[in-house]
Order: structure tokens, then sequence, then C-alpha cells
């Protein structure tokens, strides 16, 4: 493997200490004595895309490892593997809280990211956030409402893999084309009536969609739940900036645990079923069935990017819980406990409410 450099340390100018990024000034800040130290991105980086074949061939050692020095352990309890600063020390899984993290050796070094997103949102927003969602939630059992659990906010790098590709895509189905036929028959009461009846008329169709995607999104985590993190995508990758350690500094990197074969198959099985439906839309007439498909990709590239996000995690009634927030737009999606009590007495409302219509209804 390529000689990797030392950890890029960002000391204070001012009084030596460590300085973090902060998203609020877009700059290194001192946590100590509050000085602010402008940070720039090497020019001569770039956002690569990476050919996907030749990738799942062999990635090259320069292209692998974090550019720096970093601890790299794993959660005994969900699995996730997270990469921080070796000097970080009583350090807890941002994910499930778990404090049952072990040391992770790898085979090989992990793939580097090519390119981020910084934080943008600060971390006050996203508490002040947190609260008002968590005082909307009626069914939210007031002793959790009571807890300070902003407190445990923490900004985390999740992985993500992105792919784009050229997809020429003929297709085939039988269009239906609906007619109708005026039909008699005798109603209950033994009248002569007519009725509309639908028919449909069968003819085979062809044609072909031609489709670039771009940016195809596919989790790279284990540690975050993949439908919250859906409801805050998208991540907009067309703010993507070269990878520097300098944004890093003081957040925790989720190493990712879906393995580039896993993520490219996951993104064209995706992408099949979007063709699937652009194809659909296609075929002519008024429905249509026996759609087959027969896409071809060509100039598959792949990028491993790091995206930010803000991580609440909590445990209630012996069960791990986690709100999460976009770190870049702010959009924000979470899961919370429900108070038995308070769901009963909405059932029971319910219910009351439904009884004093029927009488009503009956009395008429």
């Amino acid at each position: 493997m390529a000689d990797v450099a030392a950890l890029e340390k960002y000391p204070c100018a001012a009084c030596g200490a460590q300085a973090e990024w902060n998203p609020a000034k877009q700059a290194l800040v001192c946590g100590f004595c509050g000085t602010v130290t402008p940070f720039s991105v090497d020019p001569t980086g770039q956002v690569r895309e990476l050919d996907l074949a030749a990738a799942l061939r062999d990635i090259p050692d320069e292209d692998r490892g974090w550019m720096a020095e970093k601890r790299t352990v794993q959660c005994q309890s969900c699995k996730a593997v997270s990469v921080f600063d070796p000097e970080r020390v009583g350090q807890n899984c941002d994910f499930c809280g778990s404090p049952a993290l072990v040391p992770y050796d790898e085979i090989k070094a992990p793939i580097r990211p090519e390119s981020l997103l910084p934080f943008k949102v600060t971390d006050v927003q996203v508490r002040e956030q947190i609260r008002r969602w968590y005082g909307s939630k009626w069914l939210a059992p007031n002793a959790l409402k009571r807890r300070a659990l902003v407190d445990r906010v923490h900004g985390v790098y999740i992985p993500y893999w992105t792919f784009d590709a050229h997809v020429v895509c003929p297709w085939r189905a039988e269009a239906g084309h609906y007619y109708y036929t005026t039909e008699s028959y005798r109603d209950n009461q033994g009248r002569h009536q007519t009725r509309q009846v639908r028919h449909v008329r069968w003819e085979p169709a062809s044609g072909e969609v031609r489709h670039f995607f771009d940016d195809e999104p596919v989790p790279g985590t284990q540690g975050v739940s993949e439908s919250l993190l859906k409801e805050i995508e998208p991540f907009p990758t067309g703010e993507l900036v070269p990878y520097s350690t300098g944004y890093l500094s003081g957040f925790v990197v989720e190493h990712y645990r879906v393995v580039l074969l896993e993520a490219a198959e996951y993104s064209q099985t995706e992408m099949k079923r979007k063709l699937y439906d652009m194809c659909a839309q296609q075929v002519p007439g008024d429905t249509h069935r026996n759609l087959e498909i027969f896409p071809t990709f060509s100039g598959r590239t792949f990028k491993h990017v790091l995206v930010p996000v803000w991580l609440l995690t909590y445990n209630y009634g012996n069960k791990p819980w986690q709100v999460v927030v976009n770190g870049y737009t702010g959009r924000m999606a979470g899961l919370y406990p429900k108070s038995p009590w308070k769901v009963a007495g909405l059932v029971l409302v319910i219910l009351i409410v439904v009884l004093v219509v029927v009488l009503m209804l009956g009395q008429e």
C-alpha cells in the first residue's frame, strides 16, 4: 500500500488545541478559545467518477485508506463500523449507544471516499428542531418529552455509493385499448335495462427507452435505518467537494458495510425497476400486459461519497430509537415510542364517537 500521511492535525493558531469543522462558520474553529481558522480545499482535488468495471476487478492501493491515521471499531450490538481519531477515548457507538466496541481489523484498506458534503446545519439548529418535533408528538410518553435527549445528538458522516449509467432499453408488450358494447339485462324488479360493458382489444406493441442515470444513491451504512435515510434524502450531489480530512475534524465517519459489488447490484436492480416504469409509460392505449424490457448498460461509473447526518440515538423501553437530520439540508425523520395509555385513550375516544354516530343514525 502507498505511504499514508500521519494524522493531519488542525491546530488552533492562538492556543494550539485542535480545531474542528464548524458548520455555521464553514471553517475550522477551536473548541477552547473560539479562534476561527479559514479552511480551503486543495485546488488540485477533484470529484471523480470511477469506472465501475475496472473497480470491480481491483481498486489500486493509492485509492484506498483515509489519508490519515484513524482508529476503526465495530459495535458488537448493531455491527456498525466507526472510524475516528485515535486519541478519542470513552467512545460509545454513535448509532445505538452501546459501549461494546471492539477493534475492527481489515484484510485490505477501504476504498477512500472521492468526495463529501460538508456539514452546513449546526447542532444548535438540530437540537431546537428535535425539541419542536418531540413536542408535536402527542402519543409520545410524557417521560420521554421531559428527558434532555437532544444532548445526545452526534454528527456523523455516512457512506454512500452513487452510480451513473447510460441505458438503451428496448421493450415489448401487449397494448390494451378499451371499447364498449351495450348489454341488456333484467334488474331486481324484472324490468329490462341496458348498460355499457367495457372490453379490451389487445395489440402487440414495442419501443425503446434511452436514459442516463446520474448519481443514483445507494446507502453504504449499517448503523442508520435505510427507511429513515430515504425520508431525509436527497443529499445534493451537485454540491459535493473533494475529499479532505479537514471536513472530518471533530466528526465520526462510518465505514461502509455495503461493499461495492453489493451496492452495484442493488443499484442496477433499482435502475431496472425505474426503466420498467418508463417503458410502461410508453406503451400506447389504455392499459398493458406482459411487458418485457431488455436493458443494455454502458459507461457505468461510481463514486464513494460521505454525507453529513446529525444522529440522535436513545433507548426507551429496552429498545433503541433513532432520529436523523440531513446535515446539509435540514430534513428530519425519526421514530419514537408511543404511550400505551395514550393509544388506549385515543382508541376509546374513537369508539365513543362511532357509537354516538350510530345511535344518532338509529334515531332518524
